[in-house]
């Protein structure tokens, strides 16, 4: 097949100049079809559009020269190479190749015009090595490889091998633009005209061979545009089908809930009460509820979650709460036992690793309707857990969870309400994106006579200071968290793992005081016991792993050390944090850090003592580390976007949701354009297409 006869979706093998090797080298990277070779995004661009004359060139440094060939030699020796000289009637350069050069010495004749850059070197006189060359056969002609901002693509071992390298991506791009006089378009024209962009076929073209560095941005933005609004198409869809589908109806809350209210040791803030309002709109509306709640670490978003427990219940329906451990699951099981008081209301906890006795009567509580409010782990989606009428699901901490993992606990109801809950702030931008199906609620208050934590790092030479102000905080009647990033010491890793360090700080550091050890590989019976004792400050000092970077809830804990503060990231960092603070004392974050400090690591302590903001410090975790590390894994249903950049597109990101949202809500076909695309990129694209 020629160039003359493809289409976007022509598999690459096709195209003049790919055989089997550079097609499975091209499939390696993505590109499978000539709209993924044209949307193969260069990493970066060189500027070759600048002559310089061969009199004015600097040494050690790269450019570009328009010059006559006035040689062709090849020269024998240790090195071979072929030594072609250039002469713009300012002065002479020899331009030079030790590799490949028996190809490039049948493509340079003496007597031709070319256009040459690299980078000027002088050894004895100036010379070119290895230079990017076109050969211009017409005053007119347009250049492809220099003369011209250029770019540069990312490259593998696989098309190295192959020798598909800059000079053939770029040749084989160019044939397949030159072949496709017109790509389709697929954003709607009002889209375009209202937003500025340009078109696909002029942001394609200015991708590769743009003629301004303006285009370039543009080209980007444009490009940028279109893989938000093909996303969030997609969560327009998922929600359109949502609305659709018949939802159970809550009544207003009533005394079941006014009296947990009531009974509360404190009162609601403004925060928590908006936050409910925008619940009651979706549980009243008859559609199923989907809202992520957003707080950050200590604003209440765990009475929020009770508070709808109890509401479900009242409403006849069963609720159930999945946390991503048995730490925080039994935490929010006897919080809400705690602040039920004389409420009488059947409640159970499902962890795995119940007794085979116990669960069995458990399930079956559970599935007679007897128990009202589960309270659980990942357990509650295992095989076998059957509820008898689910009304409301609450996820915590969501983003511990996959997407499969969400769906799963709905499924044990019929069309029950959702609230997915995080601790983590997550950026508006990327909130948008993986959870952009949901309807969002803020918790942006803490409550009243929260104090603001004080923090800073330090080096192991502090490391006594520290110690001190421990022991001084102790005796002032405050708990202290020594966080220690392994369980037991590796070798390969000198970390302070928390074993070793719970059994120093009890004998030789603090005899004095009761020191305690919590990680993650104990009994949830055992984690508990000793959870309780801290609470109730039997405890003065807890050893523990990140198993309490969530969940743990001791006002009477004033001071958190964090050992290798450099290696946790900065949202963990942040929920490590938000352990101390919960009480009137004032509080304090200790970072110990090992040298040498990473530049990045650097940033992350720095960030993290610079402020308590949550949203801040997630919008910084987000640029320092993008948006994959940021979720976890690929399991949370993040995109993978070739052009888009969520971490610095975020006003893209909104106006594309906002175009996207309006052409879903016209419950109208799609153009087929369009159509195509969004079928083909997405997996269930055909699926919420024929739905409607």
């Amino acid at each position: 097949m020629n160039h003359a006869e493809i289409e976007l979706t022509t598999p690459v093998q096709f195209l003049k100049g790919v055989g089997p090797k550079r097609a499975e080298a091209l499939r390696a990277v993505g590109v499978e079809t000539v709209e993924d070779l044209l949307l193969y995004l260069p990493r970066r661009y060189v500027d070759r559009s600048h002559l310089t004359p061969i009199n004015r060139l600097q040494v050690n440094s790269p450019a570009t020269i328009l010059a006559k060939v006035v040689g062709v030699g090849e020269e024998r020796g240790r090195r071979p190479r072929l030594v072609v000289v250039l002469e713009d009637g300012t002065g002479f350069i020899e331009c030079v190749w030790f590799q490949g050069y028996k190809y490039i010495k049948g493509l340079l004749q003496k007597g031709q015009r070319v256009m040459v850059s690299g980078q000027v070197r002088f050894f004895g006189r100036l010379q070119m090595p290895h230079p990017e060359f076109e050969v211009l056969e017409g005053e007119e002609e347009e250049l492809i490889h220099t003369g011209r901002i250029i770019p540069i693509y990312p490259s593998t071992a696989g098309l190295k091998a192959i020798r598909l390298n800059n000079r053939s991506l770029r040749s084989l791009i160019k044939g397949v633009l030159d072949s496709l006089p017109q790509i389709e378009e697929i954003l709607p024209e009002e889209v375009i005209q209202k937003h500025s962009l340009l078109s696909r076929q002029e942001a394609i073209g200015n991708l590769h061979f743009p003629t301004s560095w303006e285009l370039v941005k543009r080209a980007k933005e444009r490009l940028a545009f279109e893989e938000f609004f093909l996303w969030e198409l997609v969560m327009a869809m998922r929600q359109r089908e949502r609305i659709k589908e018949d939802g159970l109806q809550f009544k207003r809350p009533g005394s079941l809930v006014g009296s947990f209210i009531e009974g509360l040791p404190f009162s609601l803030t403004s925060a928590q009460r908006r936050v409910l309002r925008e619940i009651y709109r979706d549980v009243s509306s008859g559609s199923p509820m989907h809202r992520l709640l957003q707080g950050d670490v200590g604003s209440g978003k765990t009475i929020v979650a009770l508070i709808c427990l109890l509401w479900a219940v009242e409403n006849g329906y069963q609720a159930a709460l999945m946390a991503p451990t048995e730490i925080l699951a039994e935490q929010h099981y006897h919080t809400l036992g705690r602040l039920l008081g004389p409420i009488d209301l059947e409640t159970t906890l499902l962890v795995s690793g119940l007794p085979k006795s116990q669960r069995e009567k458990t399930l079956r509580a559970i599935g007679e309707g007897i128990i009202k409010v589960v309270i659980g782990t990942h357990a509650l989606i295992e095989e076998g857990v059957e509820f008898a009428n689910l009304g409301l699901a609450v996820i915590d901490e969501q983003h511990k969870f996959g997407v499969v993992q969400r769906a799963s606990l709905r499924g044990k109801g019929s069309s029950p309400h959702l609230l997915v809950m995080t601790a983590t702030p997550i950026p508006r931008s990327l909130a948008l994106t993986v959870y952009g199906d949901l309807d969002i609620s803020l918790l942006d208050e803490l409550p009243p006579g929260r104090r603001e934590v004080k923090t800073g790092w330090r080096s192991e030479k502090d490391r006594g200071k520290v110690y001190s102000f421990l022991r001084q905080k102790i005796k002032e009647g405050r708990q202290a968290y020594v966080i220690c990033p392994l369980v037991e010491e590796s070798e390969k890793l000198d970390l302070k793992a928390a074993t070793q360090m719970a059994e120093h700080l009890g004998k030789e550091v603090f005899p004095e005081f009761k020191v305690e050890l919590l990680h993650g590989r104990m009994k949830g019976e055992v984690k508990e016991e000793i959870m309780g004792r801290f609470r109730r400050g039997e405890i003065d000092i807890l050893v523990s792993t990140t198993v309490v970077e969530v969940g743990a809830d001791v006002p009477n804990a004033a001071i958190i050390l964090v050992e290798h503060a450099e290696r946790f990231g900065l949202s963990q960092l942040h929920q490590m944090r938000g352990r101390v603070g919960r009480g009137e004392h004032q509080s304090y974050c200790i970072l110990l850090v090992s040298y040498p400090l990473t530049s990045e690591a650097k940033e992350r302590i720095e960030t993290i003592c610079r402020t308590n903001d949550g949203f801040r410090i997630a919008e910084a975790d987000l640029r320092l580390r993008g948006p994959g590390e940021f979720m976890g894994t690929k399991q949370h249903g993040l995109p993978q976007f070739k052009v888009a950049d969520l971490a610095s597109n975020g006003p893209l990101l909104r106006m594309a949701r906002q175009e996207a949202f309006a052409l879903a809500s016209k419950d109208q076909p799609l153009a087929d354009s369009l159509r195509r695309v969004f079928a083909s990129r997405f997996q269930e694209g055909g699926k919420l297409l024929g739905a409607g």
